[in-house]
């Protein structure tokens, strides 16, 4: 039995379906065999890149960008997040900080020079895109906590400070740094280009979600950037924020994916599972917890759907990705933790999967704002009253 109990899919038009399909098979043959063994070593298979340029799915999100022109809906977007993850959370990470975060950073942040200057190698995946926001010493307080500076010299910015946790950080080609101009305190992005002096990325060892995706902190000493590669659309960190409003939906889409994944897996165990004689799929405890897994998928699905449906509609607002970010996680959460409960002992040994869905659903439910931060979002929009501190 599907996991799409309710026919989301059949949503999507007869192309962009085609393109879901396509994504969904280049996942279960070219990626699962590989990620066990790259996420038990906590390295990328720097190959998947290769195959995912000949896929060709990036940059359709972006008008003029891409293979696939006019830029497809949102609802597809969220779908293919989705299924990625469904597959595995880190390889869809991979591609959700190039195809996200710092694609769309440029395509809302840039002026049409600098999009067109960048996006069409990145949609190629010629060059690889990070983000980098989040620092050592910060975390939820960037808005107003951010320490790496920006110093305008004539046609150059020179910046100092250090990241944390960025995504591909390693090896991309273009890393967007965020930095706290020092002339004006407003919060600029810029768009770093691999190897430049006093920009150094060093691999975070030791995680024990996301295995696969190389996170680096990032240390820039004197980084000189010039005023061509400042992003021109973005002059504070309200601008920023637009960008996370939108990427924080991918968030929760991927924790649905998550689910999905974690479901069908328990599902199949449990039919070939067998206890006093009998399939576990046959024990009540055992059904009580699939449906109940189900049911969180089934809702946490159409809260997205409607979602994808504000964002194609253009009115949608913080407060409504903040819900399906906190809402989403936290029902990922349970399901990963019912479908491990499933597995009993088998469920910690990592060939049989539900491990590392476990695992990585807890950096999912981290980052792109802790549940507690987009919970006081959308406390602020439906009482009137800010309780940040």
């Amino acid at each position: 039995m599907t996991a799409d109990f309710y026919a989301y899919e059949d949503l999507l038009p007869e192309e962009e379906r085609k393109l879901l399909l396509k994504t969904r098979d280049f996942m279960r043959t070219e990626v699962k065999p590989l990620v066990n063994e790259y996420w038990a070593k906590g390295e990328f298979p720097h190959e998947l890149v290769g195959k995912f340029r000949e896929l060709g799915v990036a940059g359709l999100p972006y008008e003029g960008y891409g293979e696939h022109l006019p830029a497809t809906s949102h609802l597809l977007s969220g779908m293919m997040a989705m299924e990625m993850t469904r597959t595995d959370p880190s390889v869809a990470t991979f591609f959700g900080v190039h195809n996200g975060l710092a694609m769309y950073s440029i395509y809302s942040g840039g002026d049409q020079e600098q999009r067109d200057r960048w996006l069409p190698s990145m949609a190629a995946m010629d060059k690889i895109g990070a983000f980098a926001m989040t620092e050592p010493l910060g975390g939820s307080d960037v808005a107003g906590g951010m320490r790496t500076t920006a110093r305008r010299e004539g046609d150059t910015w020179i910046l100092n400070g250090a990241k944390k946790w960025i995504g591909n950080a390693t090896f991309a080609d273009l890393v967007i740094v965020w930095a706290r101009d020092e002339a004006d305190n407003h919060v600029k992005g810029f768009v770093v280009e691999k190897d430049s002096p006093g920009f150094v990325p060093v691999k975070i060892e030791n995680k024990f979600a996301f295995r696969i995706v190389e996170n680096a902190e990032i240390t820039l000493t004197d980084v000189r950037v010039p005023e061509a590669n400042r992003l021109q659309g973005i002059d504070s960190f309200r601008d920023v924020a637009e960008i996370l409003r939108a990427t924080r939906g991918g968030v929760a889409w991927q924790a649905l994916g998550v689910m999905i994944g974690a479901y069908e897996l328990a599902l199949d165990y449990a039919k070939e599972r067998e206890q006093f004689g009998r399939p576990i799929a046959r024990f009540q405890l055992v059904q009580d917890l699939l449906v109940k897994s189900l049911g969180n998928i089934t809702a946490s699905w159409g809260m997205l759907v409607q979602l994808a449906r504000l964002q194609d509609a253009g009115i949608f607002k913080d407060e409504h990705s903040s819900l399906a970010k906190a809402f989403v996680t936290s029902r990922m959460r349970e399901v990963v933790a019912w479908g491990r409960e499933i597995f009993g002992g088998n469920g910690i040994v990592l060939d049989n999967d539900i491990m590392r869905f476990f695992t990585d659903a807890e950096a999912i439910y981290s980052f792109e704002g802790t549940r507690e931060m987009n919970t006081l979002i959308v406390g602020k929009a439906i009482t009137g009253q800010s309780a940040f501190v």
